[in-house]
C-alpha cells in the first residue's frame, strides 16, 4: 500500500516529461511556475525523489536539459563568491541571531538575486528547472519573494518549486504553519 505522498511523487516524472507540460499548453499566457507542496516531515523523502528524478529524466527524455538548484547551496555559493561566508560565520558567534538574519536577508534579497538566480538556472540553456531547499534558507530567503522576482528572468522555461508546507493555489504556508503575507499564483504540479 502506498501513502498519498508516494502516489503524488510517482506522478512527477510523467508530468514533467510530457510535451504539454514542457510547452506550457493550457497555461493561458501564465508563467510556467509550479509548486509541489509536501509535509515538511517528508523532506528527506522528497530530496531522495529529486535525485531519482534527475537520474530518470534522461532515460525518458534524453534531450531534456534539466537544472536543479538547491537554494541552500545557492545561498552559500553566493556568500562564498562575495567573500562573505567566513564573515557570516564569525558574525554568528559574535552577534545576536536576529542581527545575523537581517544582514543575510539584505545580501540574499530576491530583487538583488534575480539575475544571479538566472545565471545559475540558465533558462535559455535548460528546458526545466527544479528548485529545492526552501526550508533550509528560511528566514533569510522567502520562496514567494523569490518567485515574484525571478518570473521576469525565467522566460518560458518551466520551474518546479519543491515546497515544505502547504499551497492552496494562492497562499504559501511554509512548514504548514507560517503563512506568507503575499498572494502568489502558480500551478500545483500534482494535486
Amino acid at each position: 500500500m502506498t501513502n498519498p505522498l508516494t502516489e503524488r511523487l510517482n506522478q512527477i516524472l510523467t508530468r514533467v516529461t510530457s510535451d504539454s507540460f514542457l510547452s506550457g499548453t493550457g497555461l493561458g499566457n501564465e508563467i510556467a511556475f509550479y509548486i509541489f507542496a509536501y509535509p515538511p516531515e517528508d523532506e528527506l523523502d522528497v530530496r531522495c525523489h529529486i535525485t531519482f528524478l534527475m537520474k530518470q529524466i534522461p532515460h525518458h527524455r534524453p534531450e531534456l536539459r534539466v537544472k536543479h538548484i538547491d537554494l541552500f547551496d545557492f545561498a552559500i555559493g553566493h556568500l562564498r563568491n562575495r567573500n562573505l561566508l567566513d564573515k557570516t560565520m564569525r558574525m554568528q558567534g559574535e552577534k545576536d541571531p536576529k542581527h545575523v538574519i537581517v544582514q543575510l536577508e539584505k545580501v540574499l534579497d530576491p530583487e538583488k538575486m534575480k539575475n544571479i538566480f538566472a545565471d545559475a538556472a540558465s533558462p535559455d540553456g535548460h528546458d526545466l528547472v527544479f528548485v529545492s531547499g526552501v526550508g533550509s534558507v528560511f528566514p533569510m530567503m522567502r520562496a514567494h519573494k523569490l518567485l515574484n522576482n525571478i518570473h521576469s528572468v525565467m522566460g518560458s522555461t518551466p520551474l518546479v518549486l519543491f515546497y515544505p508546507g502547504r499551497y492552496d493555489g494562492r497562499h504559501l504556508a511554509l512548514f504548514g504553519k507560517l503563512k506568507s503575507d503575499n498572494y502568489y499564483r502558480a500551478f500545483k504540479l500534482v494535486p
